[in-house]
């Protein structure tokens, strides 16, 4: 079992994200002391009798003084059995492309529903992103049971509800758990809560320990976006050339054959370098220095890959955006796409289809693409570059959509159809 959870949570607002992950923090002893007097302080002055859980998250002045969270927080916690990096992402439909941040690297996402409110569209919303950017596990937790009366039948028509449209979004039977908690009084949050004695599966903290996660992608072939090229040119190294980045996936090893993207030139690996001194393996997430045996032309945001399984090479890309932009896209459109650590000048030469995540179907030839809108797009590229469909390999088969007149993200895009 893997010693490390990424997960997210998401929700509409006010169903409770920010308290649930405070009362995680505070029941796994995870707050310091003056951080819990901070909050207690805090929660005094607004006339509460008991600690508000919530401003644990909420760190910014504008998200307390409103209620509400705005940017993504990330939070670390462990237990005797796991580590976990948790990002709590806002609620608010403006603020999806929070959500879409927080939840690219998740392996499991928590999403929370109000009891008193069941599915809502919002909840739907929240579902089809975290089904496009692939994550494999949910929970869905049915918040505020308690103002329920924590009635089973009450949770019984949310977690069938939920099922079926999770599994309308490509979701199998199983990899969705629902558990009814309350994160105002603890039950079924970190322990089984005696309250719910009809609700015979784990709490929260108790699945979150458990649960199978997909090891990182070392098994994959690599993918190596070059960050930064090293020529010290000093006496002590007159002719070291080194390519410095982060692996993206897969693994190397020195005398692995290796193909340079978008060129095609082969090469193998010499030696790979880090601060601490050279190594015999590195693994994806691993940021090294390779050095090859042959003396070749590259630069930053070129792709070092393994030469049996290169990703393919293409000025066009077909692939499903999620649109975070005010300003609504068009075709013909001129946009920047940025791929690893390449950035080249983009047309925008078809909108394919729009997914409506409420009806769960697709609207074919869209005008236009609207905030928050998931629609399927395909882009004519100034340059070549080196892609991987993004259910093969995410860090290779994902990128970004820029303005190129003021550098502000408008999308975040998906190599390949994600939806049908």
């Amino acid at each position: 079992m893997s010693s490390l959870l990424r997960l997210a949570t998401a929700g509409s607002v006010d169903d409770g994200k920010s308290t649930l992950v405070g009362r995680l923090l505070y029941d796994t002893k995870s707050v310091l002391a003056d951080q819990l007097d901070a909050v207690t302080r805090a929660s005094v002055d607004k006339g509460l009798s008991t600690p508000d859980l919530s401003l644990l998250v909420d760190g910014l002045r504008s998200e307390r003084e409103q209620g509400i969270t705005i940017d993504v927080a990330y939070r670390y916690f462990a237990t005797p059995k796991r580590s976990f990096v948790l990002a709590d992402t806002p609620g608010h439909v403006q603020y999806t492309r929070n959500t879409v941040t927080g939840a690219s690297t998740a392996q499991l996402a928590v999403l929370l529903v109000d009891a008193r409110k069941g599915v809502i569209e919002q909840t739907r919303r929240h579902a089809a992103v975290l089904a496009l950017l692939g994550v494999p596990q949910l929970v869905l937790a049915v918040n505020k049971i308690d103002l329920v009366g924590y009635d089973e039948a009450t949770f019984t028509v949310i977690a069938e509800e939920f099922a079926a449209h999770a599994l309308s979004l490509g979701y199998p039977r199983g990899s969705v758990l629902a558990i009814p908690v309350s994160a105002l009084e603890g039950d079924n949050v970190a322990s089984r809560s005696e309250r719910t004695p009809w609700y015979t599966g784990p709490s929260l903290l108790e699945h979150l320990e458990d649960v199978p996660v997909a090891p990182d992608p070392h098994d994959s072939a690599l993918r190596f976006p070059v960050q930064y090229v090293i020529r010290p040119r000093t006496p002590e190294y007159p002719d070291y050339r080194g390519y410095a980045g982060q692996i993206a996936a897969g693994t190397v090893r020195p005398g692995d054959e290796i193909v340079v993207l978008p060129q095609g030139i082969r090469s193998r690996v010499e030696r790979i370098d880090t601060a601490d001194g050279p190594l015999e393996e590195a693994g994806a997430g691993t940021s090294v220095t390779l050095l090859l045996t042959d003396d070749i032309d590259i630069s930053r945001g070129d792709l070092i890959a393994a030469a049996d399984a290169p990703p393919r090479v293409t000025d066009e890309i077909t692939g499903t955006l999620c649109w975070l932009s005010s300003k609504p896209l068009k075709p013909g459109a001129r946009v920047l796409v940025k791929h690893g650590t390449r950035t080249v000048q983009a047309l925008v030469d078809e909108l394919h289809a729009r997914f409506d995540e409420q009806a769960l179907s697709s609207v074919a030839a869209p005008a236009s693409l609207e905030l928050n809108d998931i629609g399927l797009v395909t882009l004519r590229l100034a340059e070549e570059l080196g892609v991987d469909d993004y259910g093969v390999s995410p860090r290779t088969g994902a990128f970004l959509v820029i303005d190129p007149k003021d550098g502000d993200t408008l999308a975040a895009g998906l190599v390949g159809e994600r939806f049908s």
